[in-house]
C-alpha cells in the first residue's frame, strides 16, 4: 500500500500515458477516482458508501436530485473539470444504472456542472434521505 502512495501522483500526473488505451477517459477517471469507496461494480459499502448501481439514475426523477449528483463532495471536488467530471457522471449513470434513467435523459454538460459544482453540498446525509423518501416505491 505504501508504494501505492508514492507513486499515485506520478500515475495522475501521467494518466493518458499510462492508461489502458482500452479505456475510456470517463472509465478512467472513475478508476482513478470513485472506485476505491464505490467499488468496480458500483456498490458502495453497507451503512457508509452508497450503492450506485440501480439507484443512481433514480436521483434523475426528483426534484433536486440532478444536482445532487453534481454537488455531492466527491463529485464537485473531484480534480477533473467540469467536462471531465460531465463525462465521468453521464458514464457512471449508464454504466451502473442505464435501467432508472429517464426517458428523456440530457446528458451533463460542462457548463451545467460547472454551476453546480461551485455550490457543494455540506449536509449530504440528510439532503439523500429527503430525495430518496420523494423517489416512487419500486
Amino acid at each position: 500500500m505504501r508504494h501505492l502512495a508514492l507513486f499515485l501522483p506520478l500515475i495522475l500526473l501521467c494518466g493518458e500515458a499510462t492508461a489502458d488505451p482500452g479505456i475510456d477517459e470517463a472509465e478512467f477517471n472513475y478508476f482513478v477516482l470513485c472506485r476505491g469507496c464505490h467499488g468496480p461494480e458500483g456498490a458502495g459499502a453497507v451503512d457508509r458508501v452508497p450503492n450506485l448501481t440501480g439507484e443512481m439514475g433514480r436521483f434523475l426523477h426528483v426534484s433536486g436530485g440532478r444536482e445532487f449528483l453534481v454537488q455531492v463532495p466527491g463529485s464537485a471536488n473531484a480534480p477533473v473539470d467540469d467536462e471531465e467530471l460531465a463525462g465521468l457522471l453521464n458514464w457512471m449513470l449508464g454504466q451502473f444504472s442505464p435501467a432508472e434513467l429517464p426517458d428523456r435523459f440530457q446528458p451533463y454538460s460542462a457548463e451545467e456542472v460547472g454551476k453546480l459544482r461551485q455550490e457543494p453540498l455540506m449536509e449530504v446525509d440528510q439532503y439523500r434521505a429527503t430525495l430518496v423518501a420523494q423517489m416512487p416505491k419500486r
